[in-house]
């Protein structure tokens, strides 16, 4: 006998049911449940749908009754049926017999997504979950849909629409597949921004104030028009704390609507309320022990009768935006009052005057317990606890913490971004903190690949450098992964090569001599070689006419407290030795024979930049060098002025043999002096916007006239600065939008009389250069330039004139990857002409690019 079946909905909202064709049917009724069938079924199994019920044979239930509006409760909760039924398939006097009818939802088996392109799919099949194999529901659609248009609108797509629809797939069984469907739309743009209750402040003022959101104008290229919900009710707050930066410490956002122009045009309308103007009154200091009233008065840095500035005031209790700020709470940390804490209280707002107590709970002087690194896998513990400033049993300093996340970044083994200092397990009631950084690996070691135009043909650079080594490790075969490293020391080779020349170089340092103190010890040994090159006579370099360079130095270099302990005082003693086959420089009149060079360098540079190596963003970057040789001509004897007058005769005469001699004598030991500066500032402008400003200087000297000048250590400007390694000491300055040392004027060859480019003797540079970071990942970090440049070499000092530049201007792209190093492109355009003697106009637009594999 089969009896009539209840629906969901009727035992959830009745309690008493007449069927008429079942006398034996009693409502509501206590039977014993017989016996449960569930139909219906396609993904499931049964006996795991009857044990989620919780229904088992032999218990005592009531139809219709609490027991199974439960159940039903319960399976609607998962969302996984559209439909769940119970039905009487049979009583036996106390027995009754149950069928459970389920229809299950769809499932989901493929997602098919119109109207973005296909990289962007994967994106939004994860945010959105729809994964194969999920139950297809109402709340999934909805949720969906919501988030795709919401997704569009935050980007400032406020007519963007997304209709989703589903059909029967017939791969499986119940299962559906989906289509999305997204209209984007154009971007909706700000045509006006109209502001209404402002007396005090000018629309100007408050346009300004809104950082992120801007009306359309013509001219705007870096913020953008378009209305992002998001940046928009920041800017909001913004506005207020405007009001607040001027005494107007009541102003409110009374209202803010937008209405629409136009299919992609919208104007906003805010309406503010600005109330009266404040001042401050008296400022008291209530709880300081520590700081007398003065010294903290002094660091607050406001007084009575000044403008009430809500935002400064906030600042000078705890900036934020700087954690290297000079404020109150700063002045505490930065002396080991961890648990210190500052609060401004408002005392009373008399008329227009708003007198402050700002109360300080100072707490109890604060000490390191125990300082630990996590995250050094392959640079071993001493190298980074010999960069830190904080040491277990100090004083708790904020300012220690910031230099020791500096120093590290510094080092280049790790990634800047990611170095974070923790504070564990604090204890206000004995004082103590632990300390420990979190540092991810960076690639230190690097195979350095780069090619570009120059110097007769294409240079080619091939280098391996490995800036986290260890010597100590060289004869321990598990240390090579793939070399032993972590010890912080520098090892390097490298090969430079074109047709014209090769370079060979070797370098070592260690960065701390011994093992206590922050003296860097360096050794280097090159070899360069120079073929004979005349593109005015031939296109192939003479082999069989060559001059070689072999050098040899060894410094050291000490990290000094004074004037701070940012400054570097370095020393390193150098000998060259040039050996010439058949080859004439110009300005050496001897083609064969031998000349040698040793000299004393002294560097003092300070390097104070903030925010890592790859992307710095505050501070500065400066080095000045000088570069000397022992005065020989002061103490060998030699007569230069019979010298000079016997070399004008032999010049006369074309008498080389005794041209070659009188040089050779000249030039048997060089004496020279040469000075160098750089300098590189960062600035943050807006944001992550950085400005770096650069400056460079270089003169080469000579003590006495009557020697003559060497041709070595030279300036050679112009290009994409590949080749700073080579040849003979030069400097190859980079100077965007000309060609590779296009920018070092020529002279005459005093025998042949050819006009010969033999390198500058003093040059100056600038630069600005605005960057903007895409993204900053451990993965990669790319930024985007934009800049500016001038500079120019000059063949004398006398004619060397700061303002007489060749400029430029261009834009750019970096990119860094652990795998790859460093991979740049500059397109540049000189907007003068270069000294290169068939040029004609301006040198125009030229592309400079680096290329470096790390890994």
């Amino acid at each position: 006998m089969t009896l009539h079946f209840f629906t969901a909905l009727t035992f959830f909202f009745f309690t008493s049911i007449n069927y008429a064709q079942d006398p034996s049917y009693e409502d509501g009724k206590q039977y014993t449940l017989a016996g449960l069938e569930v139909t219906g079924l396609q993904s499931y199994n049964e006996q795991t749908v009857k044990t989620y019920t919780g229904l088992r044979i032999g218990q005592p239930i009531t139809v219709p009754g609490d027991e199974i509006s439960a159940v039903i409760n319960k399976l609607w909760g998962l969302e996984l049926f559209t439909d769940i039924s119970f039905y009487i398939t049979n009583i036996e006097g106390e027995n009754v017999y149950l069928e459970l009818n389920i229809i299950e939802r769809p499932t989901l088996t493929d997602v098919t997504v119109y109207g973005v392109k296909p990289k962007k799919v994967p994106e939004i099949l994860k945010d959105a979950d729809l994964k194969k194999g999920k139950k297809i529901t109402e709340s999934l659609i909805a949720n969906t849909k919501n988030y795709l248009q919401n997704k569009y609108k935050k980007k400032g797509y406020l007519n963007a629409t997304v209709n989703i629809a589903t059909a029967k797939d017939t791969v499986d069984t119940n299962t559906q597949s989906m289509v999305i469907n997204i209209k984007q739309g154009e971007k909706v743009k700000i045509n006006d921004i109209v502001f209404e209750g402002n007396e005090q402040l000018s629309d100007k003022q408050l346009r300004k104030a809104l950082k992120n959101t801007k009306k359309k104008k013509f001219y705007r290229f870096w913020k953008k028009s378009k209305y992002i919900e998001e940046d928009y009710k920041e800017d909001l707050v913004s506005l207020v704390d405007k009001y607040a930066e001027k005494g107007f410490r009541d102003a409110r956002v009374v209202s803010d609507t937008f209405v629409r122009t136009g299919d992609k045009l919208i104007d906003l309308k805010i309406k503010v309320e600005e109330g009266d103007k404040y001042y401050f009154g008296d400022i008291n200091f209530v709880g300081n022990t520590v700081y007398s009233d003065r010294q903290m008065a002094s660091v607050l840095g406001l007084k009575k009768g000044d403008t009430y500035n809500g935002v400064l005031l906030r600042k000078r209790i705890a900036d934020a935006s700087d954690p290297d700020a000079n404020d109150l709470t700063n002045l505490y940390q930065n002396n080991g009052y961890l648990f210190s804490s500052i609060n401004p209280v408002e005392m009373s707002a008399e008329n227009d005057t708003i007198d402050f107590e700002i109360r300080i709970i100072e707490g109890k002087e604060t000490f390191l317990n125990h300082v630990t690194v996590v995250g050094n896998d392959k640079t071993n513990d001493h190298v980074i606890f010999r960069e830190l400033r904080t040491r277990p049993g100090q004083r708790y300093n904020k300012s220690d913490i910031i230099r020791s996340i500096r120093e590290l970044g510094q080092l280049g083994f790790f990634d800047a971004e990611q170095i974070k200092p923790d504070i564990q397990n604090p204890n206000p009631n004995e004082g103590t903190v632990d300390l420990a950084y979190s540092l991810v690996e960076s690639g230190s070691s690097q195979i350095e690949l780069q090619g570009g135009y120059g110097g007769g043909g294409f240079i080619g650079t091939l280098g391996l450098s490995f800036s986290n080594f260890s010597v100590k490790n060289l004869f321990n075969g598990e240390a090579y992964k793939p070399v032993p490293m972590g010890d912080g020391q520098t090892f390097a080779l490298r090969l430079q090569a074109s047709r014209t020349y090769r370079v060979y170089s070797l370098n070592f340092s260690e960065p701390w001599l011994g093992g206590k103190k922050p003296v860097r010890f360096n050794m280097s040994l090159s070899r360069t070689q120079q073929f004979y090159y005349n593109p005015y006579v031939s296109r192939r370099p003479d082999k069989n006419r060559t001059f070689s360079i072999t050098g040899i130095s060894a410094g050291l270099a000490k990290r000094v407290q004074w004037p701070d302990d940012f400054f570097t005082i370095s020393h390193s003693v150098g000998y060259q030795l040039y050996d010439f086959k058949n080859y004439n420089l110009g300005l050496f009149n001897f083609g064969n024979g031998q000349s040698n060079s040793i000299a004393y360098s002294l560097g003092i540079a300070r390097n104070a930049t903030g925010g890592g190596r790859i992307f710095p963003r505050s501070g500065s970057n400066f080095e000045i060098t000088a570069k000397f040789t022992p005065p020989f001509s002061l103490f060998n004897n030699k007569d230069y002025d019979k010298l000079n007058s016997d070399l004008e005769v032999a010049v006369a005469e074309k008498n080389n043999a005794e041209i070659e001699r009188i040089d050779q004598e000249r030039f048997k030991w060089l004496e020279f002096y040469k000075v160098n500066f750089k300098g590189d500032w960062y600035t943050t402008l807006v944001d992550k916007l950085v400005l770096r400003t650069n400056a460079e200087f270089g003169f080469l000297g000579s003590y006495n006239e009557k020697v003559g000048k060497v041709p070595f250590e030279r300036f050679y400007v112009g290009g994409d600065g590949l080749g700073t390694y080579t040849l003979d000491g030069r400097d190859v300055v980079q100077l965007r939008g000309y060609e590779n040392q296009s920018l070092t004027p020529y002279s005459v060859d005093p025998v042949s009389g050819q006009q010969i480019q033999d390198g500058g003797v003093v040059y100056n540079k600038y630069s600005l250069e605005l960057r903007y970071p895409l993204t900053l990942k451990p993965s990669a970090s790319i930024y985007g330039l934009a800049f500016l440049e001038a500079g120019n070499a000059f063949n004398n000092f006398q004619s060397f004139n700061p303002f007489e530049i060749k400029r430029s201007a261009g834009v750019g792209l970096r990119i860094f990857m652990p795998a790859f190093g460093l991979l740049g492109i500059d397109f540049g355009y000189g907007f003068d002409k270069d000294y290169n003697p068939n040029s004609v106009g301006p040198s125009g637009w030229q592309t400079h690019f680096i290329i470096g594999q790390q890994f």
